[in-house]
C-alpha cells in the first residue's frame, strides 16, 4: 500500500535560519453566511539542506517525517 504525501505550493518568506526556510501558503474561502472571501495565510517551516531558496521564490513543498519540533516539510 502506497502512502500519498501532501504537496503544497507557496512563496518563500525567509531563509535566515540554517537549513530552514519559512514558506507562506495562501488560501481563500467564502464565508457560508456572508459570502465574503476570507484569506488565510499558513506559514510552514521547511527543510532546505542545500540553501537553494531565496525570499520571493515560488516552491513546491512535500510532507515528510518530523525533522525537528516544527519541521515536517521538505
Amino acid at each position: 500500500m502506497e502512502i500519498k504525501q501532501k504537496v503544497r505550493i507557496g512563496q518563500v518568506l525567509s531563509n535566515k535560519m540554517e537549513k530552514t526556510v519559512v514558506v507562506a501558503i495562501e488560501t481563500s474561502r467564502h464565508h457560508r453566511l456572508y459570502k465574503k472571501a476570507i484569506k488565510k495565510i499558513e506559514r510552514y517551516k521547511v527543510h532546505d539542506a542545500k540553501k537553494e531558496c531565496a525570499p520571493g521564490d515560488i516552491v513546491k513543498i512535500v510532507e515528510t517525517r518530523p525533522l525537528s519540533k516544527e519541521k515536517h516539510w521538505r
